[in-house]
Order: C-alpha cells, then structure tokens, then sequence
C-alpha cells in the first residue's frame, strides 16, 4: 500500500526523473551525448527546474499545474521542451499527494483522471497553443484552438486517443505505464550495469512497441511506424538491455534519426513519467 507523498518529495522525484532521461543515450532525441533539434540537455534542465514547482503544488487543480508548469518552461526557455511530460506526470504529481493506505497510486490516478473538469481542459488546451507542438494541426471536434461546446479534459484527450499516446494515456489510466514501461524498466534495472543503460533500454522497448505519435503528427504515421521499425530491427543492441558495448550501434541510429529531422519526443515524455511512476511508487530508481 502507498502513501501520499509530500510536495518537496513530488518535486525532487519530478527532477530526478527529468535528468535520468537526459542523462540516457536515447536515439532521437536531447540527451548528454549529443544535442538535436536545435536544443540541448540545458533547455530541458530549465525547463524541468522552472515546471517543477508547479507540479507538485498541492493547491492546484490537474489543469493549472499543466498550464503554470508550461507557463514557467516556456517562459526559460522560449521553446516547447517538456509539454508532454507536463501532462503526463500532472495527474500523476495530484495522484501521489492524495493517495493514502486504502486507494494506491494507480488507483487513485483513474479516480483523478475520470473527475477531470472543462476548467482542466480550459486550462491544457491554453498550454498546448502556448507550447505549440509541432504537427499540433487541427481537427473537426475538440481541437484546442476551437470555441464551441466545452468538453472535460477526459472527454478532449477520448478524441484524441488513437492519433495520441499520451491521449490514449489518460482514457486507460496509464495502462502503457503501468502494465508495460513500468516492468521493462524493472527488468532493465536488474540487467542494466547502471541506470543510464537501463534507461536507454526503455526508451528503445517503449519505441520499437509504439509509433511515436510527435513523429505522426509531424510526419505522418508511416514515418512513425518506420522508426518504429528501425527500433525493432536494432533489438540486438538493446534487448535484453543494452551495454556500453552497444551505445556506438545506438549512436549512429540517433545521428540518423536527428539527420532526418526524426524526434520521438513522445517516446521521451514516457520515459520520463515511467521513472517519474516508479519514484512516486518507491521502487527502484534513481
């Protein structure tokens, strides 16, 4: 059974988790080994350090936490870094400060995701124009930008659930986290020689199971299912966990990926929630 979590231990395991991902050699994206897409591993240290407060502040709704957070990322860095993380671990920071003996955190987390209000998706859908994401487009009902009926933000991210991992996310009650990520980070852990090698060996399981959605919506879904493919193809390299031996095989598949302008930025986000996740519920990790 699962305690509630303090704020300033909610906040130091937001951090901790932020920097095991930077810290990961993960192909595609920002990590200490190589910078991409016109950022480096700075950017999303500022942007993780000015959002942290905001996720773990108790006295703010799901929706507020998302909008400050991005609010305060936006405004150190001029640029979307960590917009999908921020959703991903704001429901999750709310789960952990309210979870007592009786109710652990996954089910707290569904309690919190099925009362979600239109105030939150109000609130989400100012975050997403701000932090923009590229391929954000438009679509027909629930778009962010559109005035209409409002919707709750669980009604907005149904919509959305088989264009978006982190949509689809919130409607199963971070069934891909809990039942998936969660044990191969688990099981990396007690393969991995350390925990930057076990990390790396999530981001590749997580993108060789799943289209990366950023990838879809800048690309389109073919693109995503490519690198997916290209993931799978490499599994040598990282299954059953990578190896210092490996990352130079890993280095030159994230030198193409960023040639191409590929960024599983989606992959990312849950690689941070998952360690997030595991902290959150006192497992092992950094």
């Amino acid at each position: 059974m699962t305690q509630p979590l303090a704020r300033d231990a909610i906040e130091n395991a937001f951090l901790a988790a932020c920097h095991a991902e930077l810290s990961a050699l993960k192909p595609g994206n920002v990590h200490i080994h190589a910078a991409g897409h016109g950022m480096d591993i700075e950017h999303f240290k500022r942007a993780a350090a000015a959002a942290a407060p905001f996720i773990a502040d108790p006295a703010l709704t799901v929706g507020k936490r998302i909008l400050r957070a991005t609010e305060a990322s936006f405004g150190v860095t001029g640029l979307n870094t960590n917009l999908g993380i921020v959703l991903l671990c704001a429901p999750l920071a709310k789960a952990a400060a309210e979870t007592d003996p009786t109710m652990g955190l996954r089910r707290r987390l569904a309690v919190i995701l099925g009362t979600l209000t239109k105030d939150d998706a109000d609130d989400a859908f100012a975050a997403i124009v701000l932090a923009n994401p590229a391929g954000l487009g438009k679509v027909e009902h629930g778009d962010v930008r559109q005035s209409g009926p409002r919707l709750t933000l669980i009604e907005a991210m149904y919509m959305a659930k088989d264009r978006d991992r982190i949509a689809n996310a919130y409607v199963t009650a971070y069934e891909d986290i809990f039942d998936f990520a969660l044990p191969a980070l688990s099981d990396a852990r007690t393969r991995a020689e350390n925990d930057d090698l076990a990390t790396t060996t999530l981001h590749m399981t997580l993108l060789a199971a799943f289209p990366d959605s950023h990838i879809g919506r800048k690309f389109g879904m073919e693109a995503a299912q490519m690198v997916q493919h290209e993931a799978s193809t490499l599994k040598p390299y990282w299954s059953p966990v990578a190896t210092d031996n490996h990352l130079a095989k890993l280095a030159e598949f994230d030198s193409s990926l960023k040639a191409r302008g590929l960024n599983p930025g989606t992959t990312a986000d849950f690689v941070v929630a998952t360690v997030f996740t595991a902290l959150l519920s006192r497992r092992k990790v950094p």
